[in-house]
C-alpha cells in the first residue's frame, strides 16, 4: 500500500511539474507575440558631398602625398590642374563662396604653385597653402581644422 501511495504522489509530482512547465512555455510565447517592432519613423538619406566638399578632399589626399615626398626628398612631380577647380567648383552653401574665401583660395594656389616651381623652399611655400587653408576653415568651416593641422611637415 505504501509502494501505492508513493507511485500516486511520484506520478502527481510529475504531472505537476510537466502543466507548470506547459504554462510557462504558454507565457513566454504570449510575451513574444505582444513585442512591438521597431519601424523607423523617417526614411534615412546618404550624405551627398558638394562638387567644392569632393576637391578639398582631393586636395587632402594630394597634399599628404606631397608631404611624403618632401619630407623623404622624392621628386614632386608637377602641379595638380585640377587644383584650379577650386574657382568653379559648386559649393554646398553658395553664400560661403564670398571675397574672404576667394583671397584665401588665391593664397593656396600662389603656394601651391611655388611648391613645385621654387623647390629650394618647397616646405616654406607647402606650410604657406596649409597656413591658408586652415585661415579660410576658421572663417569659414572649423570642422576640418584638426585633420588640416596634420598636414604640417615637424621639423
Amino acid at each position: 500500500m505504501k509502494k501505492t501511495i508513493l507511485l500516486f504522489l511520484v506520478f502527481s509530482l510529475l504531472n505537476l511539474f510537466s502543466s507548470l512547465t506547459l504554462v510557462s512555455c504558454q507565457k513566454k510565447e504570449a510575451k513574444k507575440v505582444e513585442e512591438k517592432k521597431c519601424i523607423p519613423k523617417k526614411k534615412l538619406e546618404m550624405y551627398q558631398l558638394s562638387e567644392m566638399a569632393a576637391l578639398m578632399e582631393q586636395m587632402y589626399i594630394e597634399n599628404q602625398r606631397l608631404k611624403e615626398r618632401i619630407t623623404t626628398g622624392d621628386t614632386l612631380g608637377d602641379f595638380p590642374k585640377h587644383f584650379l577647380n577650386i574657382y568653379t567648383a559648386k559649393f554646398t552653401d553658395e553664400t560661403d563662396n564670398d571675397l574672404y574665401f576667394k583671397t584665401k583660395v588665391k593664397e593656396f594656389i600662389t603656394a601651391q604653385q611655388l611648391i613645385y616651381s621654387d623647390q629650394k623652399n618647397e616646405k616654406k611655400h607647402f606650410k604657406a597653402s596649409i597656413d591658408a587653408c586652415i585661415a579660410c576653415h576658421q572663417e569659414k568651416c572649423g570642422g576640418p581644422i584638426q585633420r588640416i593641422k596634420k598636414l604640417y611637415i615637424k621639423e
